[in-house]
């Protein structure tokens, strides 16, 4: 019996610094993004991984009119660090420094920047970030939407807390556009359950999300609790 497709991805980007892979024209390794597509006074405020994803997106959804789902499980640390120790010194904090510390900061300038005025939404899930997306794109889609856009975003730990972290987690942001609607040059993603004890991989990192896309790995799995995907890269 065949599975049927649960979403098909109809295109993607990806950027990962300093990456060898350099022959999918899909992905950047560029370690100073441009950030193009969001004026000058945004795009100064935005780190390298903002204007990054602020470029992807901007290729993804020419119109800026789908809907935009955003995960990272630490969001900016480096930014939210600096806060705590300006706050530990009594000295006062940045209004600005603090609008971009909050966990949907960087949808909110490409909303801002292009002008999209659809539904965003940020999210977090304690390292299950990407089956998390999966789970909201599905019900937005079911809910009549023709396409929405998915971004997946880390940036290393920042040194002061790495060791407290026992999985690396790469600098790197991935964004799909996915519908519920095949054609000839999309990948589906095709869910299959996971025998219980399979738990010998962690949740997926954008970084892994980027080797599946580019066809070095075969199978992701998305481990969540009591429900697990495999998302198998479709011919």
């Amino acid at each position: 019996m065949t599975t049927p497709a649960m979403m098909y991805v109809h295109d993607w980007r990806a950027w990962q610094p300093g990456r060898r892979d350099t022959s999918q024209s899909r992905l950047s390794v560029a370690e100073k993004p441009a950030g193009g597509h969001v004026p000058a006074m945004l795009r100064r405020r935005l780190t390298g991984i903002g204007r990054a994803l602020c470029d992807m997106l901007a290729e993804l959804d020419v119109d800026a009119d789908c809907p935009l789902l955003y995960a990272s499980r630490h969001g900016d640390g480096e930014r939210t660090l600096e806060m705590l120790n300006t706050l530990a010194e009594e000295a006062p904090l940045s209004p600005a420094r603090f609008g971009l510390s909050v966990h949907n900061a960087i949808p909110g300038v490409y909303s801002i920047g292009r002008g999209n005025r659809r539904t965003q939404q940020a999210i977090a899930a304690s390292g299950d970030e990407f089956a998390a997306l999966l789970v909201e794109a599905r019900g937005y889609l079911a809910q009549g939407e023709p396409a929405v856009i998915v971004a997946f975003a880390e940036q290393a730990i920042p040194a002061r807390f790495a060791a407290h972290f026992t999985t690396p987690v790469d600098t790197a942001a991935v964004a799909l556009r996915v519908s519920l609607t095949p054609t000839d040059d999309a990948w589906a993603l095709i869910p299959r359950s996971l025998a219980s004890d399979d738990t010998t991989e962690g949740s997926p990192q954008p970084s892994d999300l980027i080797d599946w896309l580019c066809g070095t790995r075969d199978e992701l799995h998305c481990h969540r609790p009591r429900q697990a995907w495999s998302l198998v890269r479709a011919d």
